[in-house]
């Protein structure tokens, strides 16, 4: 049991000494686990950032013959170029507000405040998970778009499908994206759920001191 834990059974108690002497060593503690957790966020943010550009930057210079599969297939395309100029400038700015609400956590000096810098982090965390899962969805439906469509060798062997054909391959094209944004939102499940119970349970913690 650390000390944060042991300063709340204390203040837990019914004697009011304890419990004015508790709320003033509690704040302090509650304040600093606050604006460590959002610090991980943060740099979480930054490591994915870079994990999609490692990703998206090695095939194409690890492997020439994957590089002109991708030239072939977009060529000139200024939807996908769009895209990922959003979908980095989305994270950009995820990261930008975690660092203001890593700053402003690190600065306050009330409780209250301390509350309202907190909601604000899980807002942000909570918009940034629901606009990468739709941007996932996206994403691998307009590249399967673009394989069966440019792809000459799918092309040749979608012409010859008959209809049920063609519903049980759409169908497992969407299978497919359904099961592959379900890994994607497990993940952000695992990283940014386990540090928002934790915000969430400190911001709990201090409205029981405000109360």
């Amino acid at each position: 049991m650390d000390e944060l834990d042991l300063l709340k059974k204390s203040w837990n108690k019914p004697q009011q000494a304890h419990k004015t002497l508790s709320v003033n060593d509690i704040y302090p503690m509650l304040h600093k686990k606050s604006s460590s957790i959002v610090k991980t966020l943060f740099y979480i943010s930054i490591a994915e950032l870079v994990f999609w550009l490692l990703i998206n930057a090695i095939p194409v210079f690890y492997s020439d013959e994957h590089k002109q599969k991708l030239e072939a297939l977009y060529q000139n395309d200024t939807l996908l170029t769009v895209i990922t100029f959003i979908t980095y400038g989305i994270i950009l700015v995820f990261i930008y507000l975690l660092y203001k609400s890593y700053q402003n956590i690190s600065v306050t000096d009330s409780a209250k405040k301390l509350m309202e810098n907190i909601l604000k982090t899980r807002k942000i965390i909570k918009y940034y998970v629901l606009y990468n899962l739709i941007m996932a969805a996206v994403s691998l439906s307009i590249g399967f778009y673009y394989v069966l469509h440019n792809d000459v060798n799918l092309t040749d062997k979608i012409a010859h499908l008959s209809n049920s054909q063609l519903v049980g391959l759409y169908a497992g094209i969407v299978a497919v994206v359904i099961i592959f944004v379900c890994i994607i939102w497990l993940f952000y499940r695992l990283i940014y759920g386990l540090l928002l119970k934790r915000l969430n349970r400190n911001y709990n913690e201090l409205k029981q001191l405000e109360d």
